[in-house]
């Protein structure tokens, strides 16, 4: 049995520390949009890049202690893979499978970054796609991929065979308005970053509509264009709520739990870089790292570009095996990791 919480017990997720740094190649991220962690502890943050650069998009692998391993995918290292990556899920061999939202690809490498396989076809029937943007494998190793374009999710094997679909255009039940993330959990139900309609859906295995979460606002458990959406083995809902720069957590009957604003501290990448560079780091040591922000109507845009430690486009969040919240934050170029406070 789960245990249930109110929005007041603030205690429900606990701040642990940053990963990332801005870094256009090498180690560092670069406007990253998603991420996934291994059995081994090794994450994968896909970088789209930069618009109009050529060295931006590629794969860096770090650890949750900022450990280094490397990069793939990135004009500096291999041949041209990727154009516009926008998602990352790794199978049950830890397999690396990136989604391009140009290409309408998908690529799969081995978990050192070597090119095994590529599929997918552009187009707008049955197993077609066109702007893939969230995939996520369920426990038999088949590939949910959202067809952001074509408001709908598909079904794969990992071998990119077509098995099935669902969804349509609209704003009804099991209908989508450009969906963006999706995850599976351990029972197989299917939850669905609706982005442009405000919600989480759920769904069965096959694609049965089972219930919808959340509304357009501000408010707790209000949305304003979802990302990402990940579950816990409790089946606590957590969402990248990207327009509202914060994430939510829901509990399993969708109920409002907690916020999250951010916290974020310097990871050790950017301690390191500050150490070594002292004008910069002497620089940052003088500024009012926490400023008054004068906006309109309490834009929280306006705020978190104005304070660091705030998420600031939070575009995806994912789940380790140890129960970690792991926050990908697209314009700040890094990670920040929540643990649950039990």
């Amino acid at each position: 049995m789960s245990t249930s919480y109110t929005g007041d017990q603030v205690d429900f997720l606990k701040y642990s520390r940053s990963i990332g740094i801005f870094s256009m190649e090498g180690r560092g991220f670069y406007y990253p949009a998603d991420a996934a962690i291994g059995m081994d502890g090794q994450i994968y943050v896909v970088s789209r890049g930069g618009e109009g650069t050529v060295n931006g998009p590629r794969v860096d692998v770090c650890s949750l202690e900022s450990e280094f391993f490397g990069t793939f995918g990135s004009s500096e290292v291999d041949q041209d893979l990727f154009q516009w990556p926008t998602c990352v899920a790794l199978d049950s061999q830890g397999h690396v499978y990136v989604g391009d939202g140009h290409t309408n690809c998908i690529r799969v490498f081995d978990p050192s970054g070597t090119l095994l396989d590529t599929w997918g076809t552009t187009g707008q029937r049955a197993g077609e796609l066109d702007g893939p943007s969230g995939i996520a494998f369920d426990g038999e190793d088949n590939l949910y991929i959202v067809d952001h374009q074509h408001n709908r999710i598909q079904k794969f094997t990992k071998e990119g065979r077509f098995l099935s679909g669902f969804g349509s255009a609209g704003h009804g039940d099991g209908q989508f308005n450009l969906p963006w993330g999706l995850t599976v959990d351990a029972q197989g139900e299917i939850y669905v970053a609706d982005w442009r309609n405000d919600r989480i859906q759920r769904f069965s295995a096959d694609g049965e509509f089972i219930a919808k979460y959340g509304t357009s606002g501000r408010g707790d458990g209000q949305f304003n264009r979802p990302a990402s959406v990940a579950v816990d083995g409790e089946g606590y809902v957590y969402v990248a709520d990207w327009g509202n720069e914060r994430v939510q957590v829901l509990d399993p009957e969708g109920r409002f739990v907690i916020k999250l604003r951010g916290q974020s501290t310097d990871s050790p990448w950017a301690a390191e870089f500050l150490e070594n560079n002292a004008e910069e780091g002497g620089a940052r040591a003088r500024a009012d790292m926490e400023p008054e922000i004068m906006t309109l109507q309490d834009d929280p845009f306006d705020q978190s570009a104005g304070i660091e430690k705030y998420f600031w486009a939070p575009v995806s969040v994912k789940l380790d095996g140890e129960g970690r919240l792991y926050v990908t934050e697209s314009n700040r170029h890094r990670m920040q990791v929540y643990e649950r406070g039990y």
